[in-house]
């Protein structure tokens, strides 16, 4: 529930059983997104905790992490890095693999996007099993950034990811969370 526009995030997600395999419980946001109230109110939750923050950058990771991120850093006023998927970035990246709830895949940056000491939040729509975010964590300190925090709207509690990310030392912001899943 956002509090301050008395809006239900919750009910604005659709959950797709079975999805991308038998077992799982897909938390698609696109509906959320797609709703104007929903959408402005998940960006006014995701900021709130950082609007005095000590932040540089702002760093999404693909694809969903793309549309929440960039609003985010907008409405920040700062700049966006993007975390591709392997091969999507066209000058000279890093990578990390890492698994996740149903196989392993490998996440990249430029070489370049990220400077030594600079401050970073990290945007994703969803936390399950905490394998992406931890890759793109690994990412910002491998390029020499200080991760400030890490915001999702939807945690998965029960899949063990934020508790993940806090025990690296990671603050972890989340909107809403789905027992059981």
């Amino acid at each position: 529930m956002d509090v301050r526009n008395q809006l239900d995030l919750k009910a604005l997600i659709r959950n797709i059983p079975d999805y991308p395999k038998p077992g799982i419980m897909f938390r698609d946001i696109t509906t959320l997104i797609a709703d104007p109230k929903g959408l402005r109110a998940t960006i006014d939750e995701l900021i709130w905790p950082f609007l005095k923050g000590n932040i540089d950058y702002v760093a999404g990771i693909e694809a969903r992490g793309f549309i929440l991120g960039g609003a985010v850093a907008h409405e920040l006023g700062l700049g966006f890095v993007p975390i591709r998927k392997k091969g999507k970035l066209p000058w000279k990246t890093i990578g990390k693999e890492y698994s996740l709830e149903y196989g392993v895949d490998t996440i990249e940056i430029h070489a370049d996007a990220i400077g030594k000491g600079d401050r970073i939040l990290l945007i994703d729509d969803l936390i399950a099993t905490g394998g992406t975010a931890d890759a793109a964590i690994e990412l910002v300190r491998e390029s020499g950034g200080d991760l400030i925090a890490a915001a999702f709207v939807v945690d998965l509690p029960d899949l063990g990811g934020s508790k993940r990310l806090r025990d690296k030392g990671v603050s972890v912001h989340t909107l809403l969370e789905f027992e059981g899943d």
